[in-house]
């Protein structure tokens, strides 16, 4: 039995095979879009496992798997074996026998690597603590739709250097563009966390208006992510001059985009003149979240299919 391909970092699939993806994201978005259906998932199941709550991930994925003609089973630690203690390998050998695919929304990044060395099925890392893979598909993408190719431009990140900074990071040494970073003191990034080869595609700033001069995109995520909320108020006076507003995004190119992967705090990370303006494109990119997804799990399963 050949070993599934797995979707646990970006830098798992190639450049080729990302653009094999967002190639297959246009036609499978189109077919959407005109009412045509499309079932290469029949009979296929994909079981979602989630220790961390959600939105768009389960409805993305959910609906997707539904559109593909598969079917999707939701699974909560609160109410499975994996919430009282049944180690991560016993539960991979159990679920990857039972489905054809597997994503996890979990904290730390060991637990979906582990559980993926013994699974039968492609596992995709639908959220850890390090990195967000499948938002950064659906960002680039969306970046692609609105402006055509990624690659040469500069992204900058504003923010904390969360899993979405991290996995951006990882996206500009797949795809070749800059990223520019820009975090408060203590919270800069940290390279062996964010699984980087090099430091040739990212620059860092203290300054987010320095950061932010002729970006082709500025992106921020919220101050607080999910499991450091006891930081909460002390992430409110570090972070108070990283809000994403309309004067910093004076300091981009006339035809920026702005992207946020929400949800969204207007009046903290970013000011409702920018994430509710004319530049900003998060509703694309929300809704982009399902017609990448199903492109990466028509790729895992079936391989390079052609319309």
């Amino acid at each position: 039995m050949a070993a599934p391909k797995h979707f646990l970092q970006l830098h798992d699939l190639s450049r080729d095979e990302l653009e094999h993806v967002f190639a297959r994201t246009r036609w499978i978005k189109d077919q959407f879009k005109r009412y045509q259906p499309y079932h290469p998932m029949f009979d296929r199941t994909l079981v979602m496992i989630f220790e961390k709550q959600s939105t768009r991930t389960r409805l993305s994925f959910e609906a997707g798997m539904h559109q593909l003609g598969g079917s999707a089973i939701f699974l909560s630690t609160r109410d499975s074996q994996l919430g009282r203690g049944e180690p991560v390998e016993d539960a991979a050998q159990v679920i990857s026998r039972m489905c054809d695919l597997v994503m996890i929304r979990t904290f730390e990044q060991d637990i979906i690597d582990r559980f993926a060395r013994h699974s039968r099925v492609p596992v995709i890392n639908g959220l850890t603590n390090e990195y967000h893979p499948c938002q950064i598909l659906a960002d680039i993408y969306t970046f692609i739709e609105h402006r055509g190719s990624i690659a040469g431009r500069t992204v900058a990140w504003v923010g904390d250097s969360n899993n979405v900074c991290n996995t951006w990071l990882q996206a500009a040494e797949v795809f070749g563009f800059n990223v520019h970073v820009s975090t408060p003191p203590g919270y800069e990034i940290e390279p062996e966390r964010a699984g980087l080869y090099g430091d040739d595609h990212y620059e860092e700033f203290a300054d987010p208006m320095d950061a932010v001069c002729d970006a082709d995109l500025v992106t921020t995520d919220v101050w607080t992510s999910m499991g450091f909320e006891a930081e909460n108020e002390e992430r409110r006076r570090d972070f108070e001059d990283w809000q994403v507003d309309a004067q910093m995004m004076r300091l981009a190119k006339p035809d920026a985009l702005f992207m946020h992967c929400l949800p969204a705090h207007r009046g903290e990370e970013v000011a409702a003149e920018v994430i509710d303006g004319p530049q900003s494109v998060v509703w694309d990119e929300a809704e982009n979240r399902l017609h990448t997804q199903k492109a990466l799990m028509e790729y895992l399963l079936l391989g390079r299919v052609n319309p």
